[in-house]
């Protein structure tokens, strides 16, 4: 795609790796879902423009349930961006996911709750498909790109999206894994939902940081040291995925990818007659429907 432009939302983490970039152009941003997390940062990896966002904001100030995820993705959508890849820090379910590993999941359970999981909430009707919630096509070129680095990388897994900020109780924790959970996380949804009616394909890098409390902690260790082993495996698997994604970049400098399903999510998804829908709305969503209704 000669029009391709890569989006990187950073969770906790790689959130404030990025922010930390030397040489970025910050860019400040409204839209009509208020203010993203922070500016948008310009810079090139890997000879790669990119557009950088924290998604918890400089200093981590906004938590899983405030940050501004419809300002986030119309604000990268207005800039011309065309994929995203995210990362978050994650809690293992599966044993075989173990902390400092990568996974890029393929299917989620969204159990979020108090957060605005659509930008067609008034005024114009529309249903994206959301059956396969990451991009294939962008997936692929991580997991392809797994193989230039040393970390181990497990290909699939479903996300199980909590609302939070509370972690949860062991009984949840179980139920999660009879769910087929595998990992546990509160930040993709309602992301990679706006991504995907913004049209914008989005993959996810999960950071596994510890197991969650299904599994019982090494007895004899203190909170403090089960913090301090928390993060230095954060702060491990940021490096892991800062490497990753590097990885990617250059796959998809030297060989850019088919388009995305996610390019035409809106094609057969808008309900609404377009006669009937205020131009107001019109001018409010113009970034995500002008190709379908202003023309």
């Amino acid at each position: 795609m000669a029009d391709m432009r890569i989006g990187i939302i950073g969770g906790s983490g790689l959130g404030q790796a990025l922010a930390g970039q030397h040489g970025a152009q910050p860019v400040e941003m409204d839209t009509p879902f208020g203010s993203p997390s922070g500016p948008i940062l310009r810079t090139r990896w890997e000879n790669v423009e990119l557009a950088m966002l924290a998604r918890h904001g400089e200093g981590h100030l906004f938590n899983p349930s405030s940050v501004p995820y419809r300002a986030n993705i119309y604000a990268l959508k207005s800039l011309g961006v065309t994929h995203i890849i995210a990362s978050g820090a994650v809690g293992s379910l599966r044993d075989q996911i173990q902390p400092r590993d990568l996974a890029i999941p393929d299917q989620v359970i969204d159990k979020t709750f108090r957060r605005d999981p659509t930008f067609f909430d008034t005024g114009l009707v529309a249903h994206v498909e959301f059956a396969e919630p990451f991009c294939p096509v962008l997936r692929q070129v991580l997991i392809e790109a797994a193989a230039d680095i040393e970390a181990t990388v497990h290909n699939g897994g479903t996300y199980v999206c909590m609302e939070g900020p509370q972690f949860s109780s062991r009984a949840e924790s179980h139920m999660h894994r009879q769910w087929g959970g595998d990992l546990i996380g509160m930040t993709c949804m309602p992301e990679a939902k706006l991504a995907r009616e913004a049209e914008i394909a989005y993959a996810l890098v999960a950071l596994p940081t510890d197991y969650d409390c299904w599994r019982a902690h090494e007895p004899g260790a203190s909170k403090q040291e089960l913090l301090s082993e928390i993060i230095g495996n954060l702060q491990a698997a940021t490096e892991n995925a800062m490497q990753l994604i590097r990885a990617a970049l250059r796959r998809l400098r030297n060989s850019p990818p088919p388009p995305s399903p996610a390019h035409n999510a809106l094609e057969l998804a808008i309900w609404s007659d377009k006669g009937k829908i205020d131009p107001a709305v019109l001018k409010r969503l113009g970034p995500l429907v002008s190709r379908y209704l202003l023309t």
